[in-house]
């Protein structure tokens, strides 16, 4: 009698352990890009989460042909940098260093995620467009 009853404690204990216990769960975890990665890695700080920039220092990242318009300037500013700039009638004064160091796939990358992040909807940057650049350079 004593073993049914405590094979019948380890039932209910076991019963009420799987209930309580809450079930993995299904939802979809997102994952960052590549480009999303170099963005926060070595854009965030200047140009905000939000791509908004720093008024003066810092221009913003969306909303602006800078970012959505001609590739190749694009390209350019993260290869050579870029300070004193005049951007959307508004001069930016901090100095943008050269990201050169950045392979060609990360380039277009963090450019892809820029161009298509912050409202922003333009096509996307190849690699290769970014070699073309920089060898030209």
């Amino acid at each position: 009698m004593k073993q049914r009853l405590a094979f019948l404690f380890c039932l209910l204990v076991s019963g009420v352990m799987a209930q309580t216990t809450k079930p993995a769960s299904t939802a979809k975890v997102a994952t960052k890009t590549p480009g999303q990665l170099l963005y926060e890695q070595h854009c965030l700080t200047c140009h905000q989460a939000n791509g908004s920039g720093v008024p003066n220092l810092n221009p913003p990242l969306r909303n602006t042909d800078w970012v959505t318009g001609d590739k190749t300037r694009l390209i350019n500013v993260l290869l050579n940098g870029l300070q004193g700039q005049e951007i959307e009638g508004e001069v930016y004064d901090n100095a943008m260093p050269a990201h050169d160091f950045l392979n060609d796939q990360q380039i277009a990358d963090v450019l892809t995620y820029i161009r298509s992040s912050f409202g922003n909807k333009a096509e996307a940057v190849t690699a290769d467009q970014v070699k073309t650049v920089r060898v030209k350079k």
